[in-house]
């Protein structure tokens, strides 16, 4: 089944950063199953060594890929690759040479990389919850509560289960067992998925950015009424400039249940994420008074706390991804009678 969804994966995302990922983070959960399976013995073999490193280092993919599925602006660094392959060579080395001889430095070294794997765990589950108001996408926000829990618990478990003082070799009933739960947890996600717009989870392109600050435009299936007054909120209040702003805060403006104002922005406006729909009014607002002879003078730090931002660095990062340009250049450029 691992395999197949790789396959699959590949064949029809194979340029989404969260379905390779998801694909990597597959093979890794495969090497585990063939590594764990009833039947290979508890002794560390020459074929089972790379097994084990390689399922010993999913915990960084299954990171990278919980961050990936729930964040679509993520961008896999080489730092990602070098902490991967740093944990993979530690679990080659426990097995390949400190497993024959047994010892505290074997003892310590298999709980450092327990340990390391439960804080993994824990990130990835934590990214999850931190960005999980933000997510517009109703399916994907459904399908990261089993992905991520399911995961988490399952391999939460199996690594505390390692740091158990004199835990024996897994028994054939355990393994079974084991198994089986691995099985109905991979089924599960393959059968969740199918049932989810492939272009829900993956993005095979930048995300659509249709509404610009100044109107929202109406479709023929939404309601005007809820798209003119999230656009007097956004565009005349500017509710946007208020620091702690959510989807509760404008659905509790507006008078509608959340689920209807996140539908409006998603489904409607194409974005995926709510913070994107917050930035793009404020790099807006920025962006004209940046290009104001009158507000030459004012500082950089000043125009885009005005606009909402809570400090400089998120300003010039989401600043420069939307513009290509830092915000002292935009300025420069348009000031001095160029456009970009």
């Amino acid at each position: 089944m691992l395999l197949l969804l790789i396959a699959v994966l590949l064949r029809d995302f194979g340029r989404s950063t969260a379905a390779r990922l998801a694909a990597a983070f597959a093979l890794g959960s495969a090497a585990y199953a063939l590594s764990s399976a009833a039947g290979f013995g508890h002794q560390v073999t020459w074929w089972r060594a790379p097994l084990i490193a390689l399922s010993t280092g999913n915990v960084v993919v299954f990171w990278l890929f919980a961050r990936a599925l729930f964040d679509d602006g993520f961008v896999v660094h080489p730092w990602h690759g070098a902490v991967w392959a740093a944990i993979v060579a530690l679990s080659l080395l426990n097995c390949v040479v400190l497993a024959p001889d047994p010892g505290a430095s074997t003892h310590l070294l298999g709980m450092a990389l327990t340990l390391i794997a439960l804080i993994f765990i824990a990130l990835a589950v934590g990214q999850s919850i931190a960005s999980w108001s933000a997510d517009l996408v109703e399916a994907r926000r459904r399908l990261r509560v089993f992905i991520v829990a399911a995961t988490a618990i399952y391999g939460g478990i199996n690594t505390l289960l390692q740091l158990v003082p004199g835990s024996d070799p897994p028994s054939l009933l355990f393994s079974v067992i084991n198994a089986l739960a691995l099985a109905g947890i991979v089924a599960t996600i393959a059968w969740s998925m199918m049932r989810t717009a492939g272009d829900d989870l993956f993005v095979r392109a930048a995300p659509l950015q249709q509404a610009g600050p100044s109107k929202i435009d109406t479709p023929v299936s939404a309601d005007p009424r809820l798209a003119d007054a999230l656009n007097r909120l956004m565009s005349d209040e500017r509710i946007y400039r208020h620091e702690g702003v959510t989807i509760g805060t404008l659905a509790t403006r507006l008078g509608v249940p959340e689920y209807r104002v996140r539908r409006l922005i998603n489904q409607q406006l194409g974005y995926r994420n709510f913070n994107v729909f917050l930035n793009n009014y404020r790099i807006e607002e920025a962006k004209a008074a940046l290009s104001d002879p009158a507000q030459s003078e004012v500082p950089v730090t000043t125009i885009a706390l005005d606009a909402g931002f809570q400090s400089l660095g998120p300003f010039n990062r989401a600043f420069k991804t939307e513009t290509g340009v830092t915000p002292t250049e935009y300025r420069r450029v348009n000031l001095g009678g160029t456009t970009i």
